[in-house]
């Protein structure tokens, strides 16, 4: 059954369809906070909302786009108004730095056949484009996030964002553009 057939079942109060239809996007959704909030626990709180939502207001879809880009366009929505505040702010704060601790272990940890300098450098330049992203606008950002995860369409992109599809190749260019100079101004002069 394909994701039109299941929102008409679930549009006539079939709670099932529409437990089925949350199944099959409950990842994107996922990753879509993910990129707004940078904390695991937020996202899926955010994605947990989002689902919620879209249940209550299911009345009010009406096809003009895919069920997954109207559920995924409420739950960047919902990404971005718990960014907005400031205990979400707090929260992506400690699970940066735990995070950073983490990924620190995990590639110390990964590859047998590096040498300690070369992993220290690895964390180093991670570290850099970490710090290069989080610079750029929210805009550049959230958009160069989206592109990156390698789940969404330039045009889906587009639909979460509220923005036109040319718009949103020029903020994904843009953005790597100003990440590239910054990695080089930082002494990086092999990126890309």
């Amino acid at each position: 059954m394909d994701d039109a057939d299941l929102v008409s079942r679930a549009q006539s109060g079939d709670t099932a369809a529409f437990g089925e239809l949350v199944d099959r996007h409950r990842a994107a959704v996922y990753r879509a906070a993910m990129t707004v909030l940078r904390s695991h626990a937020e996202a899926e709180d955010a994605a947990q909302d989002a689902c919620i939502a879209a249940f209550r207001h299911l009345g009010r879809f009406r096809g003009d786009s895919s069920f997954r880009t109207w559920l995924l366009t409420i739950a960047w929505r919902e990404a971005i108004n718990r960014r907005r505040s400031a205990a979400g702010i707090w929260r992506r704060l400690v699970d940066r730095t735990t995070r950073t601790a983490e990924d620190d272990t995990m590639t110390s940890t990964a590859s047998p056949d590096r040498t300690p300098e070369q992993l220290a450098d690895d964390r180093e330049l991670r570290r850099q484009i970490r710090r290069a992203i989080e610079a750029l606008t929210p805009k550049l950002r959230d958009t160069l996030l989206l592109a990156q995860s390698g789940e969404y369409s330039y045009e889906e992109i587009g639909a979460i964002v509220g923005a036109p599809v040319g718009t949103i190749k020029w903020r994904v260019s843009e953005a790597r553009r100003l990440v590239r100079q910054q990695l080089r101004s930082q002494g990086y002069a092999h990126v890309g």
